[in-house]
């Protein structure tokens, strides 16, 4: 039997900004959980015909979370040389990659906190509207749960632990 890395999802229900943001979190651990344990091969080891691998995932959430928390939610510009990107560099290592993860995670619940507000309104336009905190968190939260499946099944073919 395969190893899991299991766990239950939040109970969290004390308001509509707490449990946005516990599920946004469980996802980002979700993510996180599927690096734990693996090798500098191992998290960039590619499965799929699209390139995608476990630490290009990594690479490609901290930009979301910059982009979208640090950007369109704070107004802060992205540091220089941010890309979407899932290709990471020979250069960056895994254990830089999950910590600017962890600091982008860190910042984007800043940002949310200070919003305070599931109505708030971004700071920037998304496709000529103003949207809400409330909006954002959603996206995020579908955004991040996508490639939380997408590395639930990189990790099982890499070495075969599953679960969320």
């Amino acid at each position: 039997m395969a190893q899991t890395q299991r766990q239950a999802v939040p109970r969290t229900d004390s308001g509509e900004l707490d449990t946005a943001l516990a599920f946004l979190n469980f996802n980002r651990e979700c993510v996180l959980k599927k690096t734990d344990g693996l090798d500098e091969e191992q998290l960039r080891r590619v499965l799929v015909p699209t390139g995608t691998n476990l630490l290009g995932l990594v690479k490609h959430l901290t930009a979301a979370e910059r982009y979208w928390f640090g950007l369109h939610l704070a107004g802060i510009t992205p540091p220089k040389g941010t890309s979407h990107a899932m290709r990471v560099p020979r250069a960056s290592t895994a254990e830089a990659v999950i910590s600017e993860y962890r600091a982008a995670i860190a910042e984007s619940n800043t940002a949310i906190l200070t919003a305070g507000d599931p109505q708030a309104l971004l700071a920037r336009r998304v496709g000529g509207q103003w949207l809400t905190l409330r909006w954002l968190l959603a996206h995020m939260t579908s955004e991040t749960a996508r490639h939380a499946g997408h590395a639930d099944i990189l990790r099982e073919q890499i070495d075969g632990v599953t679960g969320r």
